[in-house]
């Protein structure tokens, strides 16, 4: 939102785009600009372009190589396939080459923005170091862009105002949602919670739905008060 806090919210989209080269289920892949990337675009570029790209062994390494050449591959294809059809690079890592590892699948730090709903890198999960920015004139036409999007892990939202915090919480079709805080990490008291095509299977194993699945659940029925005997029989269920 444009009230959010800058350096707050660009140090999150940065770590949660970034993190793990986003090759992880809750990376943040897409961010939406109620009123325009314009203000955000200058710092979000020169805070991922500022990031180490190295191999994982390497002590100061602040992203990796992805996984494997096919999936560097898919990645690459799927900018460029924005790129040809509107996108515009705001910063393009497709052809970084790290000193000491000339043959690793690295892709660094790549920001598109222009994006919108009828590229494929909108309608797949890109899975890759690359962030998609979209703009929206309200938080209304924000929301309808996240919720039109078949992938449902999670959704975040920066701002300062709590009205708004509270419309994207109720309407935002997610299983998980930060406000001011990236996709939150299932943690042992918070279970992993997708929709859509994210969910797989019937429940959410983490969290109190883990507990649940392996509970037997028992109903006791107990009355203790002193009863009068007599020799008559009830067929009504105890009400008390």
């Amino acid at each position: 939102m444009p009230d959010a806090s800058v350096g707050a919210t660009i140090n999150a989209l940065v770590a949660a785009g970034f993190g793990g080269a986003g090759q992880k289920c809750m990376a943040l892949n897409m961010a939406v600009f109620v009123g325009g990337l314009g203000p955000w675009e200058e710092k979000l570029v020169e805070h991922a372009k500022a990031l180490k790209v190295t191999s994982g062994t390497e002590p100061d390494a602040e992203l990796g190589p992805v996984i494997s050449k096919q999936e560097k591959e898919r990645i690459i294809t799927l900018i460029q396939t924005g790129v040809e059809i509107g996108a515009k690079l705001v910063l393009d890592g497709r052809n970084i080459v790290v000193a000491g590892y000339e043959n690793g699948n690295f892709i660094g730090p790549t920001i598109l923005s222009d994006v919108t709903v009828n590229m494929e890198c909108y309608k797949e999960d890109i899975f890759g170091p690359v962030l998609l920015c979209m703009q929206a004139d309200s938080i209304e036409e924000a929301i309808n862009i996240v919720n039109g999007n078949k992938y449902s892990n999670g959704a975040s939202i920066f701002t300062t105002s709590g009205v708004a915090a509270r419309k994207f919480q109720t309407e935002v079709e997610v299983g998980q949602v930060g406000i001011n805080v990236p996709i939150s990490v299932p943690l042992p008291f918070s279970s992993f919670i997708s929709a859509k095509p994210s969910f797989a299977g019937d429940v959410s194993f983490d969290g109190k739905a883990g507990i649940q699945f392996y509970t037997q659940v028992k109903t006791v029925t107990q009355q203790w008060r002193d009863l009068v005997s007599d020799d008559s029989s009830s067929h009504q269920l105890p009400s008390s």
